[in-house]
This record gives structure tokens, C-alpha cells and sequence, in this order.
């Protein structure tokens, strides 16, 4: 029986490639783990650190590189992980099932270009914000965001390539990305919106 993996992607601040590879759990829960861009100029590591990882993520959102300490089970099991540039707010690395990293990874590098072609620009994609609005706008109308804290309704955060729903009963958050065609194909299909509450 094939051992159980997880997967690790991000994009290259160098050279703009995606970076992706897989590891066992063994290996994740043995000893630090290392992603090297195949341009050799880039590296993500992992560290555990009791139930916990310490992750160092070279982030081809903003150039710089970011580190974050995240719970081990966020890393080893379910779907996994996004890890947020605190700059840009936008997901720029992702750990877990190795499908859903694969997709996330396709939909990253497509909002990273469309970044780089519009950089002043206050939203990833004008076009993508404004239908994910306007789909949330529509939702909210028919009282469909609500809380599992029992609060209904919510406030709105929007990014540059996110939006985020925040509970205001709790606080709890559901953050939806909002820059591909892929982001708003997913939220059209999605009759009623769960926010994951704090209580």
C-alpha cells in the first residue's frame, strides 16, 4: 500500500514559475522539509515544532518571503492549507490534498499574470470583482450567508483578489477568492454561503 502524501505549491518570486512537489507523512513528521524552485533561486521549508509547523514561504505575490506557524493536522490531514500574503491579502502557497493544490496552484499563477499586468490596479481582475459582488450581493438578498455561530447576514472585506464575509454575531470569517473565472464559476453554483463561526 502506497504511503499517504501531501502536497506543497507556490510560485516562484524569481522566475514566476509554479513550484510544486509532494512528500510522505512519514517525511513531513521525521525531519524540516525543503521545496526548491527548479531556477535553484527560491525554497519553502518546513519545520515541525511539537504540534505545529513552521513554514517559510518565498512568495510570488509580493517578492518578499513570509513565515507562518500553523497547526500540524492543518498540514496532515483534510483538504489543507492557504497561506495568505499579509501584503496583498492573496493566497500565495498551499499544502494539502494533492488535487486541490494542483487546482489552487493553476488559479494562483493565473491572478499572479494577471497582477503583473495591472499593478496598480486596486483589484486582480475588475471584471471577476464586480460578478462576485453582484453574486454576493444576490445571496445576501435571499438571506443566504448565515453563521454557524446562529448569526445571520455578515460584513463584507473586499481585496484586491478576495473577499471576505466576517460574522458580525461572532466574528468568524469565510474568505472567497475573487480573480479567476474559475473563483466566480464556484460561487455561482453555490446557493447559500456558511461562515465557519469563532463560538
Amino acid at each position: 500500500m502506497p504511503e499517504e502524501k501531501r502536497a506543497i505549491g507556490y510560485i516562484c518570486p524569481d522566475c514566476g514559475k509554479p513550484v510544486y512537489g509532494e512528500r510522505t507523512i512519514f517525511a513531513l513528521c521525521a525531519a524540516a522539509a525543503g521545496l526548491v524552485c527548479a531556477c535553484g533561486r527560491s525554497e519553502l521549508t518546513m519545520e515541525p515544532c511539537g504540534d505545529a509547523y513552521r513554514i517559510t514561504v518565498p512568495c510570488g505575490v509580493c517578492g518578499g518571503e513570509h513565515r507562518a506557524e500553523v497547526p500540524a493536522s492543518r498540514v496532515l490531514e483534510g483538504p489543507g492549507i492557504g497561506l495568505a500574503c499579509p501584503d496583498s491579502r492573496q493566497l500565495c502557497c498551499y499544502i494539502g490534498d494533492a488535487y486541490r493544490v494542483q487546482q489552487a496552484m493553476r488559479e494562483l499563477e493565473i491572478a499572479v499574470e494577471k497582477r503583473k499586468e495591472r499593478p496598480d490596479d486596486p483589484f486582480t481582475d475588475h471584471t471577476i470583482m464586480y460578478e462576485i459582488l453582484s453574486e454576493l450581493r444576490d445571496i445576501a438578498a435571499r438571506n443566504g450567508i448565515s453563521c454557524t455561530c446562529g448569526a445571520k447576514g455578515c460584513a463584507m472585506e473586499v481585496q484586491g483578489a478576495a473577499v471576505e464575509l466576517v460574522c458580525t454575531g461572532c466574528g468568524g470569517r469565510l474568505r472567497l477568492p475573487a480573480a479567476t473565472d474559475e473563483d466566480l464559476d464556484r460561487l455561482c453554483c453555490q446557493y447559500t454561503l456558511t461562515i465557519h463561526g469563532r463560538r
